[in-house]
């Protein structure tokens, strides 16, 4: 029997073991796809407490709180001590023995703090005041963990509304980790609240320094944005949709439709639809004459919940897998920015497994040899960021593409304790290859290709695929 968490966990072979701690382990993160708060990284934020650090934001975690029972208070309530909801998570650790929060929570216990016992409710009180007492030190500020995780570069996720002042004010204070804004402009095609998307275009439109009157107004001001953001060192953009959209329209339709939004109007369908797949071509040509990677998230049915959604708001953990017939109008997309000469280097993320042999299949349409691995089949994302989401990401992409050329892991995530993750993603990969390996599925003459394969999934790919 192993012990838990040892230094070979996840790895089952020795060629597994190899790889990892000769090669993977050593490898610095990058990070280009996370939720991290600038502000948080420009002021080298020092948090209260372990709670504040690990159960803030944390819809992972409040979702398994509340499936066991815990009343929301403890995991979003304002009326309740840090020590208290640090216990009731302490109280549910034990049942979630074979979900990754368990993995998760030890390993960043360990990696962060030193801290190898188990965490229950008979552990809760000592773990969470060595915490504490270690992040008093100036080592444990948001800044401190970053270094501690060997972190290169990190992605923030940003509006094409933000100042950046948080960005302009990390670089200017001389912190050797890069932090670079990433384009996320879904507000702008959010046309579902006519009333709401009306607000966002007039902040768009004072960031821009433009009066938004009209659609192509709209346009200029998103280019001023996206000049501004690469002048601040972006070069990828992220986008969060539910589906793919490439519904056919016309330039007089999408004025006139653009008009109906501003007069307060509310859109049919076929309107939302042609709208959004406008948008979404704008997006795309800005970011293939900019030279910049695009990023797709897609397949989330978010704030289903709509009683706690009125209560909290969004990314509270009341989102889920949803199912939509993508294929066709994700290869529709594709081609029309291929035809155009305007697809950009592009990563598709996923969100419900059963497509995963699409989007493997999907990625050889549109390479075009100019890049190696154009076209990315994006990491286990969200609910698929486990052992098992991530190794069946992984196989499919191996059946169908080239591993070899994949950009590898990012966080995803709101906590600067979440980097473990990325030695999670390292350990499955290692134990796949090295698996492989030892069934005689690899040849051991191809062993230093396998090496520099590890080194590049896990850190030179990702260097080199954004020009970092």
């Amino acid at each position: 029997m192993k012990d838990f968490l040892d230094k070979n966990f996840l790895l089952e072979t020795e060629t597994a073991q190899m790889l990892y701690h000769e090669h993977a382990s050593k490898m610095p993160i990058i990070d280009f796809h996370c939720h991290l708060s600038p502000e948080m990284v420009a002021t080298d934020y020092r948090f209260r407490s372990i709670t504040e650090l690990w159960l803030g934001g944390d819809h992972y975690k409040w979702r398994a709180m509340r499936t066991n029972g815990v009343p929301e208070r403890y995991c979003t309530g304002s009326d309740t001590s840090d020590w208290e909801k640090f216990q009731k998570w302490a109280e549910t650790v034990p049942y979630t023995l074979r979900n990754p929060l368990y993995h998760w929570t030890h390993l960043e216990l360990r990696t962060a703090f030193g801290i190898n016992k188990i965490l229950n409710p008979s552990t809760a009180r000592e773990i969470f005041d060595e915490c504490n007492e270690k992040l008093a030190s100036p080592e444990y500020s948001a800044r401190g963990l970053m270094r501690r995780y060997n972190v290169e570069i990190v992605c923030t996720t940003d509006d094409p509304a933000d100042s950046l002042c948080h960005h302009i004010a990390t670089r200017e204070s001389g912190f050797e980790i890069k932090m670079l804004p990433a384009w996320r402009p879904d507000k702008a095609m959010a046309v579902e609240d006519s009333a709401a998307f009306k607000s966002y275009i007039n902040k768009l439109g004072e960031a821009a320094d433009i009066e938004i009157r009209h659609f192509a107004d709209l346009v200029d001001a998103l280019h001023r944005r996206h000049h501004f953001f690469a002048e601040m060192g972006c070069r990828l953009s992220d986008h969060g949709i539910e589906e793919f959209y490439a519904d056919p329209y016309t330039e007089s339709e999408i004025n006139a439709i653009f008009g109906k939004l501003m007069d307060g109007n509310v859109l049919s369908d076929e309107e939302r639809r042609k709208f959004k797949s406008a948008m979404m071509i704008v997006f795309a040509e800005m970011d293939a004459d900019a030279g910049w990677a695009q990023q797709f998230h897609y397949g989330a049915i978010r704030d289903n919940n709509t009683r706690m959604f009125r209560l909290l708001g969004p990314d509270t953990g009341f989102d889920s897998i949803g199912e939509f017939n993508t294929a066709k109008q994700m290869a529709r997309f594709l081609d029309r920015l291929d035809s155009r000469g305007k697809l950009a280097k592009t990563i598709l993320y996923n969100l419900n497994p059963c497509a995963n042999e699409v989007i493997a299949t999907m990625l050889g349409n549109f390479q075009d040899g100019s890049v190696p691995g154009k076209i990315q089949f994006g990491s286990g994302w969200w609910f698929n960021d486990q052992k098992d989401g991530m190794e069946r990401q992984m196989n499919s992409l191996s059946l169908l593409g080239l591993l070899s050329r994949f950009v590898g892991m990012v966080t995803d995530s709101r906590s600067f304790l979440s980097y473990p993750r990325h030695e999670y993603f390292r350990r499955t990969l290692c134990n796949l290859l090295g698996r492989d390996v030892e069934r005689g599925e690899i040849p051991v003459q191809e062993m230093q290709r396998l090496c520099d394969m590890v080194e590049d999934i896990s850190y030179r790919n990702a260097k080199a695929y954004f020009n970092f």
